[in-house]
């Protein structure tokens, strides 16, 4: 057959197949020649988010001398002969290690986080589609990298944040339809981890981060407070515009913390924590105990009869501390008292155009321990409840500078707490391992963050009357006199109470 009578396809078949090796040769010399260049950018894009990451976890109150420290080394580099090139080049270099190739296993470990993210995206398809919709963000052919914006693995290959987009149909004004979505989240990106949830509703974008443990190693000591002010807890950085210098026994640190201000500008005199058994209610009563002593006297009340605040006896500043159902009525009837003398004198003094004599500018603080259980023993004694004795300083305790603090369990707030205990203490601290729908029955509001799988001793959340919900970690405040606290813990309480009366 001749040659010229077959098809063009079959006649020009060498000349195509050199082609395309000309084609792939020159490809693959385009990416050899690139491929630093590639490799640098790569290291650019790790080390801007890196840097982005740690600028958003720096607080609020450090972030302007940042900036000045970042100016001043970049004028310094400015000035130096050979400055800027020598920076350049020592960028390069760092970037040029920051986006090299990764060995194998890293690439199965990315291989495997594609598949988690697409798994996670098949879930949410129910969720965020609808049939009606003709160009679906979220559906079951469909792939995750349109929906997520940005990710990040730890060395494991666990999901440790996800920025993800919604359709702007989506209900994400009902509280019901995020839980949902923050639960599905939950559950597929790992359980026994704390979540962050961040809803941007005029974006339709939602941020989702896992948070690290807070500080369970700072223990009671002085702290560096204003007048009025009394430390909480200490929560996550940058949930605050404040830190405090604390002492863990080895170091120093700086650590953000939940303020709570009392005295008579306060919106919030009284405080009600609650908590789970062994949850650290009552170390947060010795903590705040503890503080008041630099600032006024207390008057402690000890429901539950264990003798949690006996190592309070005799100091200056304490001006009673009883367990006993008589005991604490009569400490409580003179508490009432008080507050009304405090109250008609320094209402006597102002209309004398003077100014209230120094024993009632003197904070009086009222720390009750299990005020529940101290009305079953009184009600048992034949007594009156003892609650009743404390709607007078919850109800005038502002102007006559006195503040009440109550501690129980979560489980007999309810049903057992007065309605002028619940109604008068705007400022709450819920402890131990809850859920949800218990932190918005005593906070009034939901947390921004999931409920911990498993709470240490004295972790929780804490509301100012509406502000936010913050995560809270109270300062080690044991019981000196109980035998399993250990000496560094009790020393540093012991140094805290004032001299002997």
């Amino acid at each position: 057959m001749d040659p010229r009578q077959l098809p063009r396809t079959l006649a020009g078949g060498r000349p195509a197949a050199r082609g395309q090796e000309l084609a792939r040769s020159a490809a693959d010399s385009a990416a050899d020649i690139f491929h630093p260049l590639c490799v640098i950018a790569r290291g650019l894009r790790v080390l801007a988010a890196g840097a982005w990451r740690r600028w958003q976890r720096t607080p609020g109150d450090r972030r302007g001398p940042t900036l000045l420290l970042a100016g001043s080394c970049a004028a310094i580099v400015m000035l130096v002969p050979y400055g800027p090139l020598l920076t350049g080049v020592a960028l390069m270099t760092v970037a040029a290690w920051a986006g090299r190739d990764r060995d194998p296993a890293h690439e199965t470990v990315l291989e495997s986080e594609g598949e988690r993210l697409q798994a996670l995206y098949e879930a949410l398809v129910p969720y965020l589609s609808v049939p009606e919709d003709p160009a679906p963000l979220y559906a079951h052919d469909g792939d995750w990298e349109e929906a997520f914006a940005a990710h990040s693995f730890d060395h494991g290959g666990r999901l440790v944040s996800l920025e993800l987009r919604y359709p702007a149909y989506f209900t994400d004004g009902e509280p019901e339809a995020r839980a949902r979505i923050e639960q599905l989240l939950q559950m597929k990106a790992g359980r026994g981890r704390e979540y962050r949830f961040d809803w941007d509703a005029e974006a339709n974008r939602l941020h989702v981060r896992v948070l690290p443990a807070l500080p369970a190693d700072i223990f009671a000591q002085r702290f560096v407070t204003a007048p009025g002010e009394t430390v909480l807890g200490f929560t996550d950085p940058g949930a605050v515009h404040r830190t405090l210098p604390v002492f863990d026994g080895t170091d120093r640190r700086d650590e953000p913390p939940v303020l709570w201000r009392t005295g008579p500008r306060s919106t919030e005199p009284h405080l009600l924590v609650l908590g789970r058994p062994a949850a650290g209610t009552s170390t947060l009563l010795r903590s705040l105990a503890l503080q008041a002593l630099h600032q006024g006297d207390v008057v402690a009340v000890d429901g539950s009869g264990s003798g949690e605040f006996s190592f309070l006896r005799g100091r200056d500043g304490v001006l009673a501390v009883e367990s006993s159902a008589a005991g604490a009525l009569a400490v409580l009837e003179w508490a009432s008292h008080e507050t009304e003398r405090r109250l008609m004198t320094a209402n006597r003094a102002r209309q004398e155009g003077h100014q209230p004599p120094e024993d009632v500018r003197r904070p009086l603080w009222i720390v009750v321990d299990r005020p529940t259980a101290l009305g079953h023993l009184a009600a048992a004694e034949g007594r009156a409840d003892p609650q009743a004795l404390l709607q007078v300083p919850l109800r005038h305790g502002r102007i006559a500078n006195v503040t009440v603090v109550l501690g129980d369990h979560v489980d007999d707030a309810a049903a057992q707490l007065a309605e002028p205990v619940l109604a008068l203490t705007r400022a709450r601290v819920l402890l131990g391992a809850v859920t949800d729908e218990q932190v918005r029955a005593v906070l009034g509001a939901p947390p921004r963050t999931t409920p911990p799988p498993e709470a240490p001793p004295g972790r929780g959340y804490a509301r100012l009357g509406t502000g936010p919900v913050h995560r809270l970690q109270v300062p080690a405040t044991p019981d000196p006199y109980d035998e399993e606290t250990s000496d560094h813990e009790r020393q540093a309480v012991l140094a805290l109470l004032p001299a002997g009366g």
